[in-house]
């Protein structure tokens, strides 16, 4: 079974997270519970064995249905999880990847790694194999941000943490102290009020927004790997979080905060309790997640967020990006086209909503 690609059934997929949450590449959209976030997904994992019959290698594929042409669209989110050098490895998984395209008739398989730019090696690898790579400079282009801004730990106290941030964060995170912000872990009893601040935080950024339903999957599904923060002031909710903490890594995935009491300055503790939580938990890094690759523009709508961010004194990381191969391209050419005139019909909608 050396280097010779597996197609997992369900009741091995504890053994799969097991792998993944303790690799160095691993993360929580890799782990199998997320097909329960995404539950309009199929899900399918391909891993690798070395000569002890451990994974070494992992590929977790959610797979999506396009019923109108008859075809699917697999994805690895933040996959593969092995060795970026390993070029064996990594061609079983594509071999086992093929034969899931053949199964569900796919037209495309893209993956998007959480690789940083300089990984070159990977790279070719990639380009022998047939992949095309895709990344655009704003970094939003692709389904994942290209341009994290993350918080290494490097083994770091609190207290440490807490003296690097620059002082303008340092002085807002004791006005939120001062004016007696309160955040706390919360359960899915605070779904409704969590999804008010986002809608208003949608329509206030312009962004859509997602259901209660799809933030309830969330929590329940990733368990003790999810917490939802909420911020308080005056006995009321003003600001959430979601945050999940997985493979060594506490990520702020999705943040939303009130028009009113802003200037009591939520968010900036609400973040260092998280951070607190990374801490806690012995993790490497707490991931802020996307920015604007453009960061020295600042008259972009997205520099507020990059300067948020940066005030916890952390560094930009840069990715690779996506990597594409396509196996049907004909149907694949229809897909572009039908995701184009989707795109298009909403920005109509919403023009004319203005």
């Amino acid at each position: 079974m050396f280097n010779i690609f597996e197609i997992l059934k369900p009741e091995q997929y504890t053994e799969l997270d097991s792998f993944i949450s303790r690799h160095p590449l691993g993360g929580f959209t890799q782990c199998s519970d997320w097909r329960k976030v995404k539950n309009n997904w199929g899900f399918e994992a391909v891993v690798v064995r070395d000569e002890k019959g451990e994974i070494k290698a992992s590929a977790s594929i959610l797979i999506q249905k396009i019923p109108l042409i008859n075809t699917c669209f697999l994805y690895a989110p933040r996959g593969p999880v092995c060795d970026p050098h390993d070029e064996a490895s990594l061609r079983e998984l594509k071999a086992g990847i093929d034969v899931l395209a053949k199964k569900y008739k796919a037209h495309a398989f893209k993956m998007d790694p959480d690789l940083l730019c300089d990984e070159q090696q990977f790279c070719q690898i990639a380009e022998k194999m047939g992949f095309t790579r895709f990344y655009g400079p704003d970094g939003f282009e692709g389904i994942q941000a290209r341009f994290n801004y993350r918080l290494y730990i490097n083994g770091r106290t609190e207290e440490e943490l807490l003296a690097n941030v620059n002082q303008q964060t340092r002085r807002n995170l004791r006005k939120a102290q001062k004016f007696g912000v309160e955040v706390k872990v919360v359960g899915p009893e605070m779904l409704d009020e969590f999804v008010r601040i986002m809608n208003i935080t949608g329509q206030r950024d312009g962004f859509n927004t997602r259901p209660k339903s799809y933030f309830e999957r969330f929590l329940a599904s990733l368990g003790e790997h999810a917490r939802l923060y909420m911020a308080f002031y005056e006995g009321k909710a003003i600001a959430g979080a979601i945050t999940t903490n997985f493979a060594g890594k506490t990520c702020y995935v999705y943040g939303a905060s009130d028009n009113a009491h802003r200037e009591v300055m939520p968010n900036y503790l609400m973040q260092w309790e998280m951070i607190r939580w990374a801490l806690e938990t012995g993790c490497t890094v707490y991931d802020f997640q996307g920015i604007s690759g453009n960061i020295e523009d600042e008259n972009s709508h997205m520099y507020g967020l990059y300067r948020f961010k940066r005030g916890f004194n952390g560094q930009v990381d840069e990715l690779l990006g996506e990597f594409d191969y396509t196996y049907r391209p004909v149907s694949a050419k229809l897909v572009d086209k039908a995701i184009w005139l989707n795109d298009k019909l909403r920005y109509i909608k919403r023009t004319l909503k203005k």
